[in-house]
């Protein structure tokens, strides 16, 4: 092959190797649409208190995302229900540092420090639980558990 052949060769590779498309990058499972909506199946289970349904589909996002706001939401709020305080308190606090507007993360974490004892911590997350969702359906019960700490 002459040095003429060869620059035409190596020219064609370096042409085809820069038409190429680039690999594609995987999708960030935190933000993809269908952790999403796994997570929102889990969050929805934990309301209608099948806990284990919720954990399974929490466990399926939080396996790719660790993250993942809602699920963590869910994951907490099942863990509050089983009395593993620490844990869900764990949850939900990861959940809020991921998505701090997360109104019923807060109600459930405050209802862990409640069960724990915790009045001090109770008391903020409670308050912020009332300034993000001030018309929930929980929020008379929330105002009565602070109202009853002032007695």
């Amino acid at each position: 092959m002459t040095v003429r052949a060869l620059g035409v060769a190596l020219g064609a590779w370096g042409l085809a190797t820069a038409l190429s498309a680039p690999p594609l990058l995987a999708a960030d499972p935190c933000t993809d649409p269908a952790n999403a909506a796994k997570a929102n199946d889990a969050l929805a289970k934990a309301r209608a208190k099948n806990y284990a349904a919720a954990d399974a589909g929490a466990n399926a996002v939080l396996g790719a995302c660790l993250t993942h706001p809602v699920a963590n939401q869910a994951m907490g709020q099942s863990l509050v229900a089983q009395k593993k305080y620490d844990a869900a308190i764990a949850r939900l606090t990861t959940a809020l540092g991921a998505k701090p507007d997360l109104a019923y993360a807060y109600l459930w974490r405050g209802y862990a420090y409640y069960y724990k004892k915790q009045p001090d911590k109770m008391v903020g997350d409670f308050q912020t639980f009332l300034r993000l969702a001030p018309t929930a359906p929980e929020a008379s019960t929330v105002k009565q558990l602070l109202a009853s700490l002032n007695r």
